[in-house]
């Protein structure tokens, strides 16, 4: 009996555990979500102002 007890402890330990992971990488996922919002809306914004950014290796080099 006392060795299902223990197991049972460490499972509820582990779970607990989990638990908080996940609340954790919910907690970063809405923030980078935001994060993401925000550079859409900005390059969004920049793109509508005509400041659009130039494609790189589209423009010749300055030597010649």
């Amino acid at each position: 009996m006392t060795e299902i007890e223990e197991r049972l402890a460490h499972l509820i330990r582990a779970v607990d555990d989990l638990s908080d992971v996940i609340a954790r990488q919910d907690r970063e996922i809405a923030h980078l979500r935001g994060q993401v919002a925000w550079l859409v809306r900005r390059e969004s914004d920049r793109t509508r102002d005509g400041e659009g950014g130039v494609m790189l290796g589209a423009e010749r080099p300055p030597h010649y």
